[in-house]
């Protein structure tokens, strides 16, 4: 049976240093979406969305490995882009009014077929308040400049500032909507070495 390490093949966009920033290139990827509105802290929306983006991509892969492709791949790490229709609130750490697409990345072999199945699939057995509200669509980014944030997520804003400052520095502008990538499983890992790529497109 194939198998397939996409953090390994992707390495330069889901391994990225935490020493420096770096600018990449991120090609066309397919996710699964879900968009919402609140503090991801507390928000049951957020929650409700996060359950039912893993159990459609566990699905999706199960079928996949039994399936006539017979290709072995992982779960890739939950995504999230964030923003707020009054970017002052976002800038203050007002979570209550932040807006948020909650996403995870599928691998190519993966088509709108397969997720419309793996969604039936999903409701029979457990239907998630949030699976109705999910999709399956691309992404282009672009060009966008990152770097890997080493502790709690309330400790993100000096890293998010560097990366900023990176970006100017570098004659670019901001494009585009902040973009984390989580590594770590909160409930598992400490605060203090939980691993989170900050992406920010530019221009």
């Amino acid at each position: 049976m194939e198998k397939i390490d996409h953090r390994k093949a992707l390495k330069h966009l889901y391994r990225p240093s935490a020493k420096a920033p770096v600018i990449v290139d991120v090609p066309k990827m397919n996710f699964l979406m879900i968009d919402g509105a609140g503090d991801p802290g507390t928000a049951q929306t957020y929650a409700d969305a996060v359950e039912a983006l893993y159990a459609v991509s566990y699905t999706l892969k199960f079928m996949v490995k039994k399936g006539p492709l017979a290709v072995d791949y992982s779960v890739m790490p939950l995504e999230g882009l964030w923003w707020a229709d009054d970017m002052s609130a976002f800038a203050r750490n007002d979570r209550t009014n932040w807006l948020w697409t909650s996403m995870l990345m599928q691998p190519d072999l993966v088509t709108v077929q397969m997720f419309d199945a793996a969604s039936d699939q999903v409701r029979q057995k457990k239907d998630p308040v949030a699976l109705d509200l999910m999709r399956f669509e691309s992404f282009n980014e672009g060009r966008a400049a990152q770097i890997m944030h080493i502790g709690s997520y309330a400790d993100e804003a000096p890293t998010i500032a560097g990366l900023h400052d990176f970006i100017a520095t570098a004659g670019l502008a901001r494009a585009g909507k902040h973009h984390e990538i989580y590594l770590g499983d909160p409930r598992r890992t400490a605060p203090e070495k939980l691993k989170t790529i900050i992406r920010q497109p530019v221009a």
